[in-house]
């Protein structure tokens, strides 16, 4: 009696460790099951082209410190070693041989000099202003990147959900017709039924089979798509945590709503109008190319000899200065005139492509909203051609095995049924996927 219970025991433990690491792969699995939002947080750290962006948005940032650092005075240090030669002095004229002025071989000189800029008619000021402007369009331009990702993902990941439910109807189906198929068969050996039955049942059968192994490719393929974008290994599985119940997992606003955030969020809005922002500081810009500038000036240094005033003396010596100095472009009052031209037109136009761009937006919050009130229905509609299709099925299953219908009959219901369910998995994704087409529209992804 112990020598069993003792093998009992040992089965048990055997059993259980067996055991454990499926039951582990199972709540690992389940814990890995990944939600929209998770996967747009994955995005985020790992898409490719999020780094790019944040990378030009800190590049951005960097001239924009340059152009704040114009500010700063200019300072430089110089130093000078020659070698000099004599000193010919042609006292009988250049055609006569010239008497050789010694000097000393050995010239250095060593200083330093700055300038600060006081005035040139505002420049330095649009130039940190223009670098500010940069940086903002930079930055819409990251944040619409990451919406485009975003909305990227949620099409993947949307495609994935919506292939893994006809999987799961088909494998359903399958499962329906291979007993269905010994019905037949039983009723061909019964004599009831032609052979010609089985063999469309067989022939069906075999359809929906090959429908299976291109589902389970599509699958795969949205998966990786998934993952790259998301930075997963390419052959992870992916295991979605949604639930739509059937219902739009949103509710829609009034479309005037969505215009109105659109006018003040869209990212082609806020890049048009920062644009026509740049072409207005770039005009009085163009426009202060004829204002003077007037800047402090200081210079220091030593030499040795003294070689560069009357009379020369071989001695270290220091010179320097000190003022302001003044610089006015007179050729500006007329090389400038087509300047000013061409600038005043690229900000007209840009003031055109602004108010073209917003016209745009309208038509497109528009297209997106309607179309998601379409998906929306097409929800409810699936739901109730599901039900007709069910009776329908119900209805010639039942005349088929009691030999009042045909087979062809039969199987068009059981078609229509699966195709039924079909779209409603589609109605579900592509509702979900035109809501967030008109969130990214409206500039809120």
């Amino acid at each position: 009696m112990n020598f069993l219970k003792y093998n009992i025991q040992l089965g048990l433990c055997l059993v259980i460790t067996l055991l454990s690491p499926v039951c582990g792969r199972t709540q690992q699995m389940r814990a890995e099951a990944l939600s929209l939002e998770k996967a747009w947080q994955l995005a985020d750290l790992n898409s490719k082209k999020i780094q790019i962006s944040e990378m030009d948005v800190q590049a951005s940032a960097a001239r924009l410190q340059i152009a704040k650092d114009g500010r700063l005075p200019e300072v430089s240090i110089h130093g000078q070693y020659a070698y000099v030669f004599n000193m010919p002095i042609y006292e009988d004229g250049l055609f006569h041989t010239p008497k050789q002025f010694p000097v000393d071989r050995k010239y250095y000189k060593a200083g330093a000099e700055a300038y600060l800029n006081l005035y040139n008619g505002g420049k330095t000021g649009r130039e940190i202003k223009y670098a500010k402007k940069e940086q903002e369009i930079v930055e819409v331009e990251h944040h619409r990147t990451a919406a485009d990702i975003h909305f990227s993902v949620a099409v993947h990941y949307y495609d994935v959900y919506r292939n893994q439910a006809y999987r799961t109807l088909l494998l359903h189906d399958i499962k329906e017709r291979e007993k269905q198929l010994e019905e037949i068969k039983q009723l061909y050996a019964n004599g009831t039924v032609l052979k010609s039955d089985v063999l469309r049942a067989e022939l069906r059968l075999s359809k929906q089979r090959m429908l299976l192994i291109e589902i389970n490719n599509s699958i795969k393929i949205a998966g990786q798509r998934l993952n790259v974008l998301i930075g997963k290994p390419d052959d992870t599985p992916v295991q979605l945590d949604v639930d739509t119940g059937g219902h739009a997992a949103f509710q829609l606003q009034s479309l005037q709503t969505y215009l109105d955030e659109a006018h003040a969020h869209a990212f082609n809005g806020l890049l048009s109008g920062k644009a026509k922002e740049l072409r207005a500081l770039n005009l009085q810009q163009v426009k202060s190319n004829t204002s003077p500038k007037v800047g402090f000036f200081a210079e220091y240094g030593y030499g040795y000899p003294q070689i560069q005033f009357y009379p020369y003396s071989l001695a270290l010596y220091g010179s320097g200065m000190a003022g302001i100095k003044l610089s006015i472009p007179i050729s500006g009052l007329y090389t400038n005139k087509h300047k000013v031209q061409e600038a005043s037109l690229a900000l007209k136009q840009q003031e055109i492509a602004y108010e073209n761009a917003h016209d745009e937006i309208r038509q497109a919050v528009e297209e997106a909203y309607l179309r998601c009130t379409e998906a929306m229905k097409k929800i409810e509609v699936a739901k109730e051609n599901i039900k007709q299709a069910a009776e329908s099925y119900r209805i010639m299953r039942n005349t088929y095995f009691n030999q009042l219908s045909l087979l062809t009959d039969f199987l068009d219901a059981e078609t229509q049924l699966l195709q039924s369910r079909f779209e409603l998995s589609t109605a579900q994704a592509n509702a979900q996927v035109q809501f967030y087409k008109l969130q990214r529209t409206i500039g809120n992804l």
